[in-house]
């Protein structure tokens, strides 16, 4: 099963990524993973689109060489194994990149596996997963002396009738635990909304107090020793009504940068994050979420020449790391709807056997 022969060069690496769903109000960054990777100078390598769904449109997209489907993550990692076990002997991979909060634990208990079948990632250990997890927010902000709106986890709905009586007060953001956010402005609504959220991602539902003020984002690739590698750091300009960026515009920010090495360092991250954080109208910086993958705007590190999803690439080859010019502010992203073109065959294929080559192969 290990491949034994990788090239010592990662852009002639066969690459898989995942999160190749792509739903316009809440896109997976599988599709701009694997756009920095196949826009990167001297990239001569394969891409293979791993997916959850026969209609993940990053499946049919001209971006992979090839794609296949996993099963669910719901159904644990020994399933993940023995589906990547079959995919690597049809295609040989060299590395993959998970892109998605919650597949991240089955490929950590694989690691393993993955390394014994020669497949090279970056992945943050367990323990430091765990002290992300949206509903660890208010301890791990406590460890590290920061800001954060209050948190509750909550696995009823009733909670909200008399959350009032206890100092919660509308509006109020409700999270799922994996995805999925949205502002609240009454109980009836908070209620509906729970119950559509738990219907999805289950209990425990997250309660967050809602802060005024605007959100800035920052994502890097951390090494084995938890240093932040190159950030880019925008300011979202508009939102999706999931809050998701439609529009972003790069910026400087001490603080959030200073934020962000605090958190890798203490948790010794390894591999790609996301710092989601919030300026309050009080001035204050508030951690918001700490996303373990790239995040769905990650297109915006090419655009600014910090391809990151490359540079993780180099830090699992050992290379020397690529310079990285500082990020110009003021720098756009425009996010818009496309279709992918898929005929029959290729769906039927997909949705029947979990996999299909790619429609026009590379020269």
């Amino acid at each position: 099963m290990k491949s034994g022969d990788r090239a010592t060069d990662w852009r002639h690496w066969t690459i898989a990524i995942t999160g190749m769903n792509a739903r316009p109000d809440n896109p997976g960054p599988g599709m701009a993973v694997a756009r920095c990777l196949r826009e990167y100078s001297g990239f001569r390598g394969r891409l293979i689109g791993l997916g959850y769904d026969a209609l993940d449109a990053g499946l049919y997209d001209d971006s992979c060489d090839q794609s296949h489907l996993l099963p669910y993550p719901s159904m644990g990692e020994e399933s993940l194994r023995d589906r990547l076990e079959e995919i690597q002997g049809l295609c040989p991979i060299d590395a993959i990149i998970p892109c998605l909060d919650s597949e991240l634990t089955n490929f950590q208990r694989l690691l393993p596996a993955l390394d014994s079948w020669g497949i090279a990632t970056l992945l943050p250990s367990h323990r430091s997963l765990a002290a992300r997890g949206k509903d660890r927010l208010p301890s791990l902000c406590a460890a590290t002396g920061m800001a954060t709106p209050e948190t509750r986890a909550i696995n009823d709905p009733g909670f909200f009738d008399s959350c009032q009586d206890s100092g919660w007060s509308f509006p109020l953001m409700i999270k799922g635990l994996y995805y999925d956010a949205q502002v609240v402005h009454h109980p009836a609504e908070a209620r509906m909304v729970t119950h559509r959220i738990a219907g999805q991602w289950g209990y425990p539902i997250l309660v967050q107090q809602f802060v005024p003020g605007h959100e800035i984002n920052l994502t890097a690739v951390c090494d084995d020793s938890g240093t932040l590698l190159a950030p880019v750091m925008m300011r979202k300009r508009a939102i999706t009504d999931k809050g998701k960026a439609w529009a972003g515009i790069t910026i400087d920010d001490d603080e959030l940068r200073a934020m962000a090495q605090t958190l890798s360092t203490h948790l010794t991250w390894r591999g790609p994050l996301e710092v989601e954080a919030l300026r309050g109208e009080d001035g204050r910086l508030y951690l918001v979420e700490l996303n373990p993958r790239f995040p769905s705007w990650i297109y915006l590190s090419h655009g600014v020449q910090r391809n990151l999803p490359a540079l993780l690439l180099s830090l699992m080859a050992g290379e020397r790391l690529p310079f990285a010019p500082t990020p110009r502010t003021g720098t756009l992203f425009i996010r818009h709807a496309q279709e992918v073109i898929v005929d029959l065959e290729r769906l039927a294929a997909m949705s029947t056997t979990g996999t299909h080559p790619q429609r026009h192969p590379r020269a």
